[in-house]
């Protein structure tokens, strides 16, 4: 397996990418189209996941392609890319920065690389399942030393409400120290980085969930869906330190 010469090259799609991105960030005049899904997608969406989709034609004819704007493109492949031009579209449009560009890599299915890159904060974060960077230096998550002193973000509190029990998260909510919405895949370099120490994510694609199971594993957390099962074929995300995430998944389904 070439390992390092697909670090490289994912560090490469997240630059060409970036390029393609950063120059709509913060603009008045980017439209906002809604998907068929109610999703929201803009000029900027689309032009960085062309980029990148061009760039793994050219290097790697015989990859799949799974990305958010384009669809699939032989997903049956060894190696399949996952592509999120950008995760945090309604951030982005509305010119904060809390962002990035999820980019994964999938051999036979599993996920073997992943990486959240944000142009505008020139933040670059890629981990492999045994180690995670930020710009080059080792990202750990911290250890909570218990639930009542961490602190808990999401992206949507709506969201929650809408695909899971109210109560569950609620019961969690009241268990944890601190609460904010610092969210999308941005919010999980936070929880990398020990910013935060629970991330959670109701309802997610793919091209979501994918790149981040590498990230949080180098990072030393433990990642499952809502219900604590695989999260390779999930829906959702529950992503915290071993020692309160048990916890977590119990409140969030009892």
């Amino acid at each position: 397996m070439k390992t390092e010469e697909y670090r490289a090259f994912i560090r490469v799609l997240a630059e060409r990418s970036g390029d393609a991105i950063a120059p709509y960030f913060a603009r008045h005049d980017l439209t906002v189209e809604l998907k068929a899904d109610r999703s929201p997608v803009t000029k900027a969406d689309r032009e960085g996941e062309a980029v990148m989709r061009e760039l793994i034609g050219k290097t790697y004819p015989h990859h799949g392609i799974i990305g958010e704007e384009y669809g699939s493109e032989n997903s049956s492949a060894e190696y399949v890319w996952t592509l999120d031009p950008i995760d945090g579209t309604v951030s982005f449009s509305r010119g904060c920065p809390l962002f990035g560009t999820a980019i994964g890599l999938l051999h036979r299915g599993t996920p073997i690389l992943g990486a959240i890159h944000n142009p505008i904060l020139k933040q670059f974060c890629i981990g492999d399942g045994e180690q995670t960077t930020v710009n080059d230096r080792v990202a750990l998550m911290r250890p909570a030393r218990s639930l009542e002193q961490a602190m808990l973000s999401v992206t949507d509190l709506k969201n929650i409400y809408k695909h899971h029990e109210r109560q569950g998260f609620e019961k969690l909510l009241q268990a944890t120290g601190l609460f904010r919405t610092w969210g999308d895949c941005y919010g999980y370099i936070f929880l990398v980085k020990g910013g935060v120490d629970i991330m959670l994510d109701p309802i997610m694609n793919p091209w979501d969930v994918l790149p981040l199971i590498p990230i949080l594993r180098g990072a030393g957390g433990i990642v499952t869906d809502w219900s604590g099962a695989d999260p390779v074929r999930s829906n959702s995300c529950v992503a915290a330190c071993a020692n309160i995430h048990d916890r977590i998944v119990q409140l969030l389904n009892s």
